[in-house]
Order: C-alpha cells, then structure tokens, then sequence
C-alpha cells in the first residue's frame, strides 16, 4: 500500500492514501477430477513469473492446493475455515511457498464451516468481506473452489469479479457446466451483479483424440462463452508435482503443460 508524503507547509493535510483492490479470480466446477486444482496452483505460478503478486486461498475440506504446494494440512495452525467463522484476518492465516506464491490454506475442519454459515446473516459475503479487509499488497486472488455448490462456493462467486471454469475434454462434462451456469445466473441477479465468466478453460486435452477435439470445437458455441487458449493437455507430469509440493513450472519447466498455462495466464493479463 503507498502512501503520499506530505509536503513542508506548516499546515498539512492529512496524507491521502492510495489502495489498490486486487482482482478475484474464482476456479469453480461442481464436478471432480476436473484439474481444478492443478489450475489454481499452475495459473498461480504462472501469474508470479508475470511479476504478479498472487494469493490463493484454498475453499476445499480436502485440502488438495494445500497439499499440493507443500504444506500439510494436518500441520497448520490457522486455516480459512477460521477467516470464515471466526474472523481471523487473511494475512494472519496466508503462508508463502516455494513457488512465490502466498497461501491461504485448508484443513478438514472446513467441512463444518457450511453448517456453521448457514444460521449466519449475509453468510454468502463472508469471504468477500475478509477479501476487502485483508491486505491491499496483492494483484491477484484465485480462489479455489470445492467441488460442489454450498455455501463455499457461494462465497467464492460472490466475492469474484471473474469466473473462470476449468473443463475436462469429454462430453459428459457438459452437464456439470450446464448447473454451475445456472447457479452463476442467480449469483449475477442476487450477490453479485459485478460477477464475469471468462471463460471455460479446456483441461486434460488429447490432441490425438477425435473426442477430445469435438468437444473443445463445441463448448464455446454451446454455452456461448469464450474458450481460453491453449487447451491444456493431459501428460502425467501434472500428477508428479504435487509429490514435491511444487507447482509444474517449476518441476517441468519446459512441458507442454506448464508453457499451456503460462499463456493462457498471459491472456488473463489485460482483465488484471
């Protein structure tokens, strides 16, 4: 946060003080085993080489992000499930990773957090109001979403001001695009009118696979949204990564997975 010095009148005015709001990205899907996770963490990564300063916040009981840039989730001491029903302020909770980026982690004691949420006033704002009263230091915020449609997620497209909907190459993934569309609609009327879909990232594409190219010539038409390019392709080094608790950027520098999200992350640039 900078802050304007004042000058050598003998009767200053209080200095004014610049903030900058980062932009919230929310990587949300209802259905499993989509690489939502993977995207959060590489898109993260990318986004730091850019030269951005990039928080994530893992909103999943099961603490995959967590997990996968090297923290236990058995081991923290605070969690966002205390940001979220305990107040405890975000940059008392964030842990900074090997892959310069800062954390908000996870731990299982958030399976509780919807109950807890339910019974409360304006319980769908309770992130976005953490957010606004967290640290201005960042540019970006991803949220990682679990895969579901509670309150969670409610949260996480509320306090968003894009969305973006990370999708498997098969067809049977459509569907699941079809009710997370359905629920951003009614978040767009009731929570936040602010709220952007920018698009289906394609994931797990196999370029030899007459399937996987139907699909990802038909999505964009079909739900008449944007596509985000390139589609990131299925290779097993994503599977490897989260074993060292590092991103793929930096354990597969040069695969054609991590260049895949390094320039979808360039394309993202514009909107940040």
């Amino acid at each position: 946060m900078a802050r304007r010095t004042s000058t050598s009148d003998p009767s200053p005015t209080p200095p004014a003080t610049e903030t900058t709001r980062p932009t919230v990205i929310a990587l949300a899907n209802q259905k499993g085993g989509v690489a939502k996770t993977t995207s959060v963490a590489s898109l993260g990564a990318a986004l730091a080489e850019l030269g951005k300063r990039v928080l994530l916040v893992d909103l999943d009981p099961q603490a995959c992000l967590t997990f996968s840039l090297g923290v236990d989730p058995d081991t923290v001491e605070r969690s966002i499930h205390d940001v979220l029903t305990a107040g405890v302020p975000l940059d008392e909770v964030a842990l900074t990773t090997d892959d310069g980026m800062d954390l908000v982690p996870s731990a299982i004691e958030l399976a509780g957090a919807e109950a807890m949420l339910l019974s409360r006033p304006g319980r769908e704002y309770v992130l976005r109001t953490a957010l606004e009263a967290g640290d201005t230091a960042y540019d970006v915020v991803l949220l990682d979403c679990s895969p579901s449609l509670g309150v969670l997620t409610l949260n996480a497209l509320t306090a968003a001001d894009g969305l973006i909907i990370p999708m498997p190459c098969e067809m049977l993934s459509h569907r699941g695009v079809g009710q997370l569309l359905d629920t951003v609609g009614d978040v767009q009327k009731i929570l936040n009118r602010d709220l952007e879909v920018w698009g289906i990232l394609p994931t797990l594409y196999d370029g030899r696979s007459n399937h996987s190219r139907e699909v990802l010539a038909d999505v964009g038409a079909r739900y008449d949204l944007p596509v985000l390019e390139p589609p990131i392709p299925k290779t097993v080094r994503f599977a490897e990564a989260p074993a060292v608790g590092r991103a793929i950027l930096a354990t597969a520098r040069s695969s054609k997975g991590a260049q895949a999200y390094r320039e979808v992350a360039q394309s993202l640039l514009p909107r940040l």
